[in-house]
């Protein structure tokens, strides 16, 4: 199925569509209408990059990509179309599979860190105005300017509040912080933490390396994120895609122009990225989207409408499947007229009347040949995958968690030192430092006080009985000697007379 030409798409025309891997990092998008083909398509370009042994990521939003892990059933339909599609060694097989969930329930948690995520995305995240993401900013300077580790959503309430309860401090250094937008965030805090934030940021943090590994047949791993249920927070799966292909951005090293992707990356539901998102953010997706091709790592946007998608990241996805498009209304009319006309023309087909009349599984593809250029648009005929198409069985779901290479490695939660815990060591500290100086002011206080209340002398000072003796004695001798020098006086005056 995976020929020298590429990877096999479909038939289109009279001859077979392949995608050439070595343009297979120009991105891609996936595009229809619900219950078109859309997940079947998805299907066929992952079996085929696997078997490449190009690890894949996908987000598994209706629960019915599982059966990629198990080889397919024989039907009547898929017989018929690999005849049209004349193929030859079509056989049924199954993928090495590796499931992750944000919750941890359906496959290996997946965790990032509060400093991973930075205060751009988690205020995107926690929808907070520009007053309140500066607040955010501020936190996560001071946490650096300290060292303290952000690693849980604990610790950035612990940063928050320490802020909060010394803004006066804050100001000279990181500028006014009002008790209002801490209690903004906070809020925003507490309503992530009941959607299931709780789960997803933590440690031990997802090693991206760990999705980029090959299985048995040295196939590439086939990652698939459950997504069902994180729908409904949808905010908190953007933020996490974003996330993935910043951490990407960042981490990977440059190689150029390979023979083939490192990694592709099929992000479903893709409008979700850009809904209400602030310029600032879509700049980035279109920054990332730009240049991690050079990575090696090949994203393609799985959606509806390719208007859901803005034209400067529209513009840089070059592998393209559209399956059919609905005009009910004047947006959808649009739509049908904007993917018609990104199209390279061919003669030989009317590509805006062909969007509308197409059936299940069929789609106008266009590829990029060589040097780039991508290939006239082809009513194609997709191929059925080699896997089962839906969901596997809750058992064999199981044994991929029991068997899977990172068993044990993500299930237990830990909790190292971090802001949490340094400042609620400053904080008994300062409270043990605080009790001292009372105990001290106390005791100095009752000080003062006895002597305060003890009573002054007033006139002459009570004698002991020792000192009354004594000056008794004293004035007995001293009246004595007195007495005779009187008499003495006297009786020589007397006698001289």
């Amino acid at each position: 199925m995976t020929a020298q030409h590429g990877i096999l798409i479909g038939r289109g025309g009279s001859q077979n569509i392949y995608l050439n891997p070595a343009y297979a990092n120009r991105h891609g998008l996936i595009a229809g209408a619900t219950g078109t083909g859309k997940t079947v398509s998805l299907q066929v370009l992952a079996e085929g990059f696997s078997r490449l042994g190009v690890p894949v990521f996908m987000a598994d939003i209706k629960g019915d990509l599982t059966g990629i892990s198990t080889a397919g059933r024989p039907h009547p339909k898929i017989e018929e179309r690999i005849e049209k599609i004349g193929i030859d060694d079509y056989t049924a097989e199954g993928y090495p599979t590796v499931m992750w969930d944000l919750a941890g329930e359906q496959g290996h948690p997946v965790r990032a860190t509060i400093s991973d995520m930075g205060p751009l995305l988690l205020s995107r995240l926690l929808e907070l105005n520009d007053t309140q993401e500066g607040v955010l900013n501020i936190a996560f300077k001071f946490a650096d300017d300290e060292g303290m580790l952000l690693l849980d959503l604990k610790d950035l309430r612990a940063i928050l509040q320490h802020i909060g309860d010394n803004r006066k401090a804050f100001q000279n250094t990181y500028g006014n912080v009002s008790s209002a937008s801490i209690g903004a965030i906070q809020r925003r805090l507490l309503v992530l933490e009941q959607q299931g934030g709780e789960q997803f940021f933590g440690e031990p943090a997802l090693d991206l390396w760990d999705m980029m590994r090959t299985g048995g047949k040295g196939y590439g791993n086939i990652n698939i994120l459950a997504a069902d249920k994180l729908m409904m927070t949808p905010r908190l799966y953007a933020t996490f895609l974003l996330w993935l292909m910043s951490e990407l951005f960042e981490n990977l090293p440059e190689v150029g122009d390979l023979d083939q992707p490192r990694m592709v990356f099929f992000f479903d539901e893709a409008h979700l990225l850009f809904d209400d998102a602030p310029d600032a953010l879509v700049d980035k997706v279109e920054q990332v989207v730009k240049l991690i091709r050079s990575k090696g790592v090949g994203i393609y946007f799985v959606t509806q409408n390719p208007l859901d998608i803005p034209d400067a990241v529209l513009g840089q996805l070059g592998n393209r499947i559209q399956h059919a498009l609905r005009a009910f209304t004047p947006r959808d009319q649009k739509a049908v007229r904007a993917a018609a006309d990104t199209f390279r023309t061919n003669p030989a087909l009317d590509t805006l009347a062909t969007i509308s009349t197409m059936g299940v599984g069929e789609a106008l593809v266009s590829v990029l040949e060589d040097d780039g250029v991508p290939s006239i648009v082809q009513h194609t005929l997709i191929r059925p995958p080699q896997s089962l198409i839906g969901p596997t069985d809750k058992g064999t779901q199981s044994d991929l968690l029991r068997k899977s290479p990172f068993a044990g490695k993500y299930d237990r939660l830990v909790d190292r030192e971090s802001a949490y815990e340094m400042l609620k060591v400053r904080a008994e500290k300062a409270a043990d430092t605080a009790a001292q100086a009372e105990r001290f002011a106390h005791i100095e206080s009752r000080s003062k006080a006895a002597q305060t209340s003890s009573p002054k002398p007033r006139g002459r000072q009570r004698q002991s009985v020792g000192e009354a003796l004594l000056k008794s004695v004293a004035r007995s001798v001293g009246s004595r000697i007195g007495t005779q020098i009187v008499r003495g006086v006297l009786g020589s005056i007397f006698r001289g007379r």
